[in-house]
């Protein structure tokens, strides 16, 4: 698991955008489930998009909260559950610490997967323009599903992922394409060197991989909480900021 109930995300390291809005709502998947989903929106117009893909735990309070974090950068995002087709709508908008994420992780699939992250991008659309570029950011089996969409798939310019695992990705490893970021915490349970053989693995297919790797950092260290991490939290910060640039270019 990647964060505890309280935890929240760290701020950019920018000046912060005036957010105008923020909050929680369904997004219909292509085959008409709905998903929980997390909005929101900076003032002005929109150059890049965001679309946050959680840890097991779906839409955990941490990423409705990154979601503004996001737009405080200037970037409207969305942060998705999992949990659409399996489970009920969380009632009080995204799910609660008791969540039994461990029955519904199994039930998940890579096509469901893509569906909602295309519903997520076209709501992204929707609500700012036709054509916004989109890039993923996510966070342990979100970080895994991120790094596997740069081999196609979700209409995306680009990709990043916290805490990811190699053989989530399989074989789409091999048909990565787009420009991509991994965050490899240097203390994760998942060997550092399995994480950066992908990243070579992608880079043969034809992707663009930034590498961070934070020395001795534990899993789930992009936490306002971790002061010792803040210097790494900044970085993470910066290396996704610039895949956002680039794709906006």
């Amino acid at each position: 698991m990647c964060h505890d109930h309280d935890s929240r995300p760290p701020a950019a390291p920018r000046p912060a955008a005036d957010v105008v809005e923020r909050g929680t709502l369904t997004i219909a998947g292509p085959e008409g489930t709905p998903f929980a989903a997390a909005y929101a929106a900076p003032a002005g117009e929109a150059a890049v998009g965001v679309v946050v893909l959680p840890d097991v735990r779906g839409l955990h309070p941490y990423y409705v909260a990154l979601a503004e974090r996001f737009a405080e950068a200037g970037l409207p995002a969305v942060a998705l559950d999992w949990f659409g087709r399996t489970a009920d709508l969380p009632v009080t908008g995204s799910r609660e610490e008791d969540f039994d994420w461990s029955a519904h992780v199994p039930r998940m699939t890579d096509a469901g997967v893509d569906a909602d992250v295309r519903a997520a991008v076209d709501y992204l659309r929707s609500r700012t323009r036709p054509g916004l570029p989109v890039v993923t950011v996510g966070f342990c089996l979100g970080g895994s599903h991120s790094w596997r969409l740069s081999g196609g798939g979700a209409d995306l310019a680009g990709c990043a992922g916290f805490y990811g695992k190699p053989e989530r990705v399989g074989d789409a490893a091999d048909r990565a394409a787009l420009p991509t970021v991994m965050l490899i915490a240097g203390a994760d349970s998942t060997p550092v060197d399995d994480q950066l053989a992908l990243a070579d693995r992608m880079r043969t297919a034809g992707a663009d991989v930034d590498t961070l790797v934070v020395d001795g950092a534990p899993h789930s260290f992009f936490d306002r909480a971790f002061g010792e991490w803040s210097q790494a939290c900044d970085d993470a910060w910066e290396r996704v900021l610039t895949l956002t640039d680039r794709v906006a270019r």
